[in-house]
């Protein structure tokens, strides 16, 4: 009796350990490089993991919000991957920053035309977007991620106030506003506007520091090359 009882606790500690050490599988999510502030532009990256042992994710398919649509999406060009942008007509016409929009960008599908996503590997997928919304805090895309064996991956489910997170939610984009971030999109324009003068600005003195310790070093030769003449000439009249 006693030799049954150690057998099952040592089961249920073996279990337990099991599920505590198992990872908590990653997903198909959505950030910007740098901040998503309203009313501006960003670069927005879907990070796709692999999360097969057996398989390489082969195609992803993200679809855009219509309820706040984006009138600008461009992907950026990836090696090994083909692009597809589709726009579809609204069924409602929308008012963007004083804009009659009656068109935008559905969905976004990259395709691979080598071995895609491998096993223990993931990738970013670059878009640029904008303008972004002014009237919501969020934008929620939905996306699909097909394995090489066929087998399709739906990442649609909205996280709900309150709740735990789905078990395949969709990627979500947060969208700061700019008095939270500080900064605007014509702010940061005037920041690498900025750095590309300090940089230009550093280049010219660097470069004109080089033409000084040159010129100095000619004419530091120039004077060692004239007193070994004289050197020489003293020697040959003694």
């Amino acid at each position: 009796m006693k030799a049954s009882r150690i057998a099952a606790a040592a089961a249920v500690a073996g279990s337990a350990v099991v599920v505590l050490s198992s990872p908590a599988f990653a997903h198909v999510s959505v950030q910007p490089e740098g901040t998503a502030v309203k009313g501006g532009y960003a670069v927005v990256d879907f990070k796709v993991p692999n999360e097969r042992d057996d398989a390489s994710t082969t195609k992803l398919e993200v679809t855009f919000p219509t309820d706040h649509p984006l009138a600008s999406v461009m992907p950026e060009p990836i090696s090994g991957w083909t692009v597809k942008v589709t726009k579809s007509k609204l069924a409602k016409p929308a008012e963007m920053h004083g804009e009659t929009i009656t068109e935008a960008v559905t969905k976004v599908t990259w395709t691979a035309t080598g071995k895609g996503v491998e096993p223990g590997y993931f990738q970013k997928f670059p878009v640029s977007v904008g303008m972004l919304p002014t009237d919501t805090d969020q934008l929620v895309f939905k996306a699909l991620q097909t394995y090489s064996d066929k087998e399709v991956v739906r990442w649609i489910e909205v996280q709900k106030d309150g709740a735990e997170e789905p078990e395949n939610p969709a990627p979500t984009l947060e969208l700061t506003s700019a008095s939270a971030s500080g900064a605007t999109a014509e702010d940061a324009s005037e920041k690498t506007e900025n750095t590309a003068a300090d940089t230009t600005s550093a280049a010219d003195s660097s470069d004109t520091t080089a033409r000084v310790l040159g010129v100095v070093g000619i004419a530091v030769g120039a004077a060692g090359v004239a007193y070994g003449v004289l050197a020489g000439r003293r020697r040959t009249t003694v």
